[in-house]
């Protein structure tokens, strides 16, 4: 994405944060329109946000869930969405498990269609609001020179994915920090070829690291997708932040988390729940960031 589109999208996204909060009135710029959720896996946090950023634009919402959808009985992605377009939906919202399948939905409907998690591949709008609460946290969208560490699952992540690409853009040195199952040393090359002002690189220890970060991101370990292989079985040994291990970031150091939170494995509660945690200014970002995703697909 642009530079000028993502610093535009997160200037709509601050002007929205008053309606997410309850500060001010909801809006009425997309009031008649109909958005379908099409999630065909699961979700809790974005399907609701992309529902509350509708609602708070006066928009009306239809779900369709995986397991209630005709998917379940052998539907293709495309002709379960082109039977929801058949309907007069105004715009789709789509998770699913085909990599750039809400690309080939939208080249071959011709409707605005915002990707909410395509497989392994990215999840645009979720790099979007993670970037827009650091920026929002620093007070500045200028990021050069910010180290931050994306820890954990990244080879299945496809929130590292979109987080790299946002954060490089934004002129972040971003550190992929895993073991060589979960981390492997080709994602180092995600952004070759593309103009960057920012870095990213692999490493596979995590304590020599931590001193040096910004901003550090725990990531789920996606169990599902591993197929019972690929996660060390002392993974929280060496991997997990404990309320120990958080004490060697830098006393300003911010920590973050996509959602949901395997506590206890990922993470220790004293800092999912504690004053470096920003994972709840995330989900509240986040609504704002959909809402200004949706604006600047439907509204015109």
């Amino acid at each position: 994405m642009p530079l000028d589109r993502m610093l535009g999208l997160f200037e709509t996204a601050r002007a929205c944060m008053p309606v997410v909060t309850g500060d001010a009135a909801p809006r009425s710029d997309l009031a008649g329109k109909i958005i379908a959720n099409v999630f065909l896996e699961n979700s809790t946090r974005t399907r609701c946000s992309f529902t509350a950023a509708a609602h708070r634009l006066g928009a009306t919402t239809i779900d369709l869930l995986g397991g209630t959808s005709s998917a379940s009985k052998g539907e293709t992605l495309l002709d379960t969405c082109a039977n929801v377009a058949a309907m007069g939906v105004d715009g789709l919202v789509i998770r699913c498990s085909d990599t750039c399948g809400p690309a080939a939905v939208a080249g071959a409907l011709g409707l605005p269609v915002l990707n909410a998690g395509d497989g392994k591949h990215e999840h645009p709008t979720q790099g979007l609001l993670d970037a827009f609460t650091i920026t929002e946290h620093l007070g500045r969208t200028d990021l050069a020179g910010l180290r931050v560490g994306i820890c954990g699952d990244v080879a299945t992540s496809r929130v590292a994915r979109s987080n790299v690409f946002a954060l490089t853009r934004l002129g972040a040195d971003v550190t992929l920090m895993g073991p060589p199952t979960l981390a492997p040393d080709d994602m180092a090359t995600l952004i070759d070829g593309l103009d960057m002002p920012g870095t990213v690189r692999v490493v596979h220890e995590f304590d020599p690291h931590l001193e040096q970060l910004n901003v550090l991101m725990v990531l789920r370990i996606q169990f599902e997708r591993h197929g019972g292989g690929g996660v060390p079985d002392d993974y929280r040994l060496h991997w997990g932040l404990t309320a120990d291990r958080a004490e060697h970031l830098p006393e300003d150091a911010i920590v973050m988390h996509p959602g949901p939170v395997n506590r206890g494995t990922e993470l220790d509660d004293a800092v999912c729940d504690g004053p470096r945690s920003l994972i709840l200014q995330q989900v509240t970002g986040g609504v704002a960031v959909r809402m200004a995703s949706l604006l600047d697909c439907l509204g015109g």
